[in-house]
């Protein structure tokens, strides 16, 4: 008899990658336009949005950002159970099931910084202030959270949620005196989340 594998909660990554999918009541997302140095080589117009899977290349247009996730919590599911109370059964109640209630995804890590150096990256402050300022359709995520082996070689677990909105964003507490780390925190709402099988 086998030993189950234990799952790490300390070796993990997380990815945002614009979404593909439409929503039950949208459109699909616009087109987004390539530079007109990769439009020029190509002979094509605007970049159709790419398929929301783990392991887009760095730089795509359709990945958020990068940076290291130091925690990540919401990966949960809550089921609404609606009780019934039936006149005369005064021992018993009948329960039926419900809508299933999401909690948001928040995410805590270093902050974002430019490849090779550079300031910080305000990629997700642009995305909340691109809602708040009305813009239309609003940029969606789908988000991948993948945790490995300990080696960091296999993904053990993989969670996924689709159609992620910023709901908050705060920036890190600075305090020269105790040499921290500049923290940001990121509260995303989505439209669904569930746990992939694993090869």
């Amino acid at each position: 008899m086998s030993v189950p594998e234990l799952v790490q909660t300390f070796r993990f990554r997380v990815r945002l990658i614009r979404s593909a999918a439409p929503g039950r009541t949208a459109e699909p997302p616009p087109a987004i336009p390539r530079p007109p140095s990769e439009a020029a080589a190509s002979g094509s117009g605007p970049l159709a949005p790419a398929a929301s899977a783990p392991g887009a290349a760095d730089g795509s247009p359709d990945r958020l950002g990068d940076g290291g996730f130091q925690e990540c919590a919401g990966l949960a599911l809550e089921a609404d159970v609606r009780e019934y109370l039936q006149g005369g059964a005064n021992d018993e109640v009948v329960r039926r099931a419900g809508r299933v209630r999401l909690q948001p995804i928040v995410l805590k890590r270093g902050m974002l910084v430019a490849a090779g150096g550079g300031s910080a990256d305000p990629a997700l402050w642009d995305w909340l202030h691109g809602m708040v300022a009305g813009g239309a359709p609003v940029a969606r995520y789908d988000g991948h959270v993948e945790v490995l082996d300990p080696a960091g070689q296999r993904v053990v677990a993989h969670w996924t949620f689709v159609r992620g909105l910023p709901l908050k964003i705060t920036g890190p507490t600075l305090n020269a005196r105790t040499g921290e780390i500049a923290v940001e925190e990121l509260h995303i709402a989505h439209e669904g989340l569930r746990l992939e099988r694993t090869p």
